[in-house]
């Protein structure tokens, strides 16, 4: 059989022919596939397939090798010659010319001093549609604030006349090192912010000495970021499961042949979360001439989160956690438990360890915090002596500094998980972001009297209020210079796209 390359290069024009839902090719980095049979399977659905159908898909999210991975071999067409293809420049808008002085003019990255710097750059350089994906909440992202203000109920009750000369924060996930109790959560879509995707946080990382958890729904490819690790580096991987449970066991058994450490079944997504500002900025989209003229049914209501998680399974279910332990001798860990009792059946099943979490506030609003959960949790493992054989508790949401990975220590986790902080500096914004959480760990676990991360205890943090809640309560300015309100709709931003003048956030 020959090889792709050895065919002879299709012109475009042949591909043209190919257009509608009865013969749809695509052109993928220069490359022909045919999708006909694979397109009412695609995970993002036919729609967006339809809408480049006979002309060149290739997308700066999309992830090198998926089609190759999936497509059986007579699927794929072969090199396309481009020559005279005409490739009509779309006008740059007023707002991506704002952006771009914006981006130009970003302030250096030694002046970001916190998380929440980098957080307000990342704001102020990202297109439109790339903010709204990454920042937003469900619903009324009542949880996504929710999660910040937890960790603001929780109080510090220092120690003193310690020896705290040195200070090690050094500690363990799944019984590898890492530099500090954090790790790199999975977020997806990665190159939104920045064209080299997650592999900044793959270089990161390994720079660090921190574990990066490689996200199912990433830019690139599982293979390019396992690859942009250095030997011996470890990486965890998070798994949306899919309906069909073929691909789910290839996925899990390559991951493991190629070293990851520890499988994260992403368990609070059995369907994606109503996120308003990410769904605002895919209605043109969703709406192209292709989808009217085909006759399919067009959902202006899908945002970028949920046009690439349809094939996630809603049946998932504890039944299927016996399978997953037959496919695979990696640790498996669920991500998204939210009350002591799912994380005590997952401990009394024989899985390694849970996340405490709500998706970021992304999925059900009005879901508890996970630093709030921890507390029960703990209490509950504790009670049932489930602790023992090594279940390890790890929770993620609204962490913006160290004295919060600290008050999540004290309670009990074991790390904390972190996620973007790349898309204004790229790697070297990562590795700046650690290092800011390190100097900070530093300072703080000597001001409590902890030089050791084992001498962080339960003790030393006061929980009395970390139950009364109160749905923005007292403001958190920092917290709310990123929050980004429905432009132009009561208040007085008029047509302003973006940016909140000095005079607005000042009255927020």
């Amino acid at each position: 059989m020959s090889s792709d390359a050895d065919k002879r290069p299709l012109h475009h024009s042949e591909v043209a022919k190919h257009a509608d839902k009865d013969s749809l090719w695509v052109i993928v980095n220069g490359n022909a596939y045919d999708l006909t049979e694979f397109a009412p399977e695609h995970p993002g659905g036919m729609g967006i397939l339809l809408k480049y159908a006979g002309k060149d898909a290739t997308e700066p999210i999309h992830p090198p090798g998926t089609l190759e991975q999936y497509l059986p071999k007579d699927k794929h067409l072969g090199p396309v010659d481009l020559s005279g293809l005409e490739i009509v420049a779309k006008e740059e808008t007023q707002e991506e010319k704002d952006r771009k002085k914006r981006a130009e003019e970003k302030p250096p990255m030694d002046e970001c001093l916190s998380l929440y710097d980098f957080e307000a750059v990342a704001k102020s350089v990202l297109p439109v549609g790339a903010w709204a994906y990454y920042s937003s909440g469900a619903d009324d992202e009542i949880t996504m604030r929710e999660n910040r203000n937890a960790y603001q109920r929780i109080w510090f009750r220092p120690r003193i006349l310690r020896d705290v000369t040195t200070i090690d924060f050094s500690s363990t996930i799944l019984g590898h090192k890492t530099s500090l109790p954090i790790y790199i959560t999975a977020t997806a879509l990665g190159k939104l912010g920045h064209p080299e995707g997650e592999k900044n946080l793959t270089w990161a990382a390994h720079e660090q000495g921190v574990i990066q958890m490689i996200p199912t729904l990433a830019s690139c490819s599982f293979d390019e970021i396992v690859d942009a690790a250095k030997p011996g580096q470890v990486q965890f991987m998070q798994l949306y499961v899919n309906k069909d449970r073929e691909i789910t066991r290839k996925i899990v058994q390559h991951a493991e042949k190629r070293g990851i450490k520890g499988l994260f079944i992403t368990v609070d997504a059995p369907q994606l979360g109503r996120r308003e500002k990410d769904m605002r900025q895919k209605f043109a989209d969703e709406g192209s001439n292709v989808q009217r003229t085909q006759g399919e049914s067009v959902d202006k209501t899908q945002g970028a989160a949920r046009a690439i998680s349809s094939f996630i399974d809603p049946g998932l279910s504890w039944k299927d956690i016996p399978w997953f332990k037959s496919i695979t001798k990696m640790p498996i860990i669920l991500k998204g438990v939210q009350c002591w009792e799912d994380a005590v059946l997952a401990a009394e099943q024989g899985l390694a360890g849970v996340v405490l979490s709500n998706h970021g506030g992304r999925q059900l609003d009005f879901a508890r915090s996970g630093i709030e959960i921890l507390e029960e949790v703990m209490r509950e493992l504790r009670k049932r002596d489930l602790l023992k054989n090594g279940f390890e508790v790890y929770i993620d949401g609204g962490v913006r500094r160290a004295g919060d990975v600290l008050k999540a220590i004290a309670l009990g986790a074991k790390a904390v998980g972190i996620g973007h902080a790349y898309s204004a500096y790229g790697h070297e914004g990562v590795i700046k972001a650690i290092q800011i959480l390190k100097d900070e760990m530093e300072m703080n676990m000597r001001l409590i009297g902890a030089p050791t991360i084992q001498d962080v205890t339960p003790e030393m943090i006061d929980t009395s209020g970390l139950s009364n809640r109160l749905v923005d309560g007292a403001s958190d300015y920092l917290m709310r210079a990123n929050y980004e309100p429905l432009a132009g709709v009561g208040n007085g931003l008029g047509a302003q796209p973006r940016l909140i003048s000095k005079e607005t956030k000042a009255s927020l």
